[in-house]
């Protein structure tokens, strides 16, 4: 656990900025120390970094919690996306670059625009955000989290690990017994409460996603045990064949 000076001297984001990504819920802390000092894990600087690339494309941060709060994000797929528009961007500073040159060396007389045309960026950015927020499963997530309280969704997010903690207990086991099916219904039940409506083919999709090896994978790990976000999937799939 990092505190809030510990992550600025780390990440170079003032004591402000963390202040009030906490107080509209883009960034709460993992906990508070019984002083009230906010307390960070590694799973939140990985937020933090997520947060940080899309404030360097100019996202507006209503924007970034709505992506990173998506029920269908994903970290890898918002890397690719990333780095396509730093790279347009790049090129359209490159292209900046090469006119400012070219207007030194032939004088201002040289009437150019070209490099000044953003449109291929701004498309590019609009299609990764509409890209997290068109599924009804986010417009159902959306309506269920409008007016919740950043207390009441660390509160739900706190949950959602202790549920993964349960799973944690039962690693080892058999996924398909009754006990472990058991805590598959809870999670399907507490995924359709509170987020959305969790079919058994999303629930199954899910599944692939804890147990695909990238940073949901290591934060279940970490949170409930070696081994859990694989059997969490094979739990999942013996559900979805019974």
């Amino acid at each position: 656990m990092m505190t809030v000076n510990e992550v600025c001297r780390l990440t170079g984001v003032s004591v402000r900025t963390l202040q009030y990504y906490d107080r509209i819920g883009l960034l709460p802390p993992v906990r508070r120390t019984e002083a009230g000092y906010r307390l960070y894990d590694e799973a939140a600087l990985e937020r933090l970094q997520q947060i940080l690339l899309f404030r360097e494309l100019e996202f507006p941060l209503k924007d970034i919690r709505a992506i990173v709060e998506s029920p269908d994000f994903d970290r890898g797929k918002a890397l690719e996306q990333q780095i396509e528009l730093l790279t347009l961007r790049r090129d359209h500073l490159d292209n900046l670059i090469d006119l400012a040159r070219g207007l030194k060396a032939r004088g201002v007389n040289h009437l150019s625009f070209e490099a000044f045309d953003t449109r291929k960026i701004d498309e590019y950015a609009a299609q990764a955000k509409a890209s997290w927020g068109q599924t009804k499963e986010y417009k159902e997530y959306e309506e269920k989290s409008r007016g919740r309280t950043r207390e009441e969704q660390q509160a739900l997010h706190e949950q959602m690990w202790e549920i993964f903690k349960a799973f944690g207990a039962l690693r080892g086991g058999d996924p398909a017994s009754a006990e472990a099916q058991a805590q598959v219904k809870r999670l399907q039940d507490f995924i359709t409460e509170h987020m959305y409506t969790c079919s058994d083919g999303i629930l199954r999709s899910l599944g692939a996603m804890y147990a695909g090896g990238g940073d949901m994978t290591a934060n279940i790990d970490r949170q409930a045990g070696a081994g859990t976000a694989e059997f969490v999937w094979q739990a999942i799939e013996a559900h979805c064949e019974g």
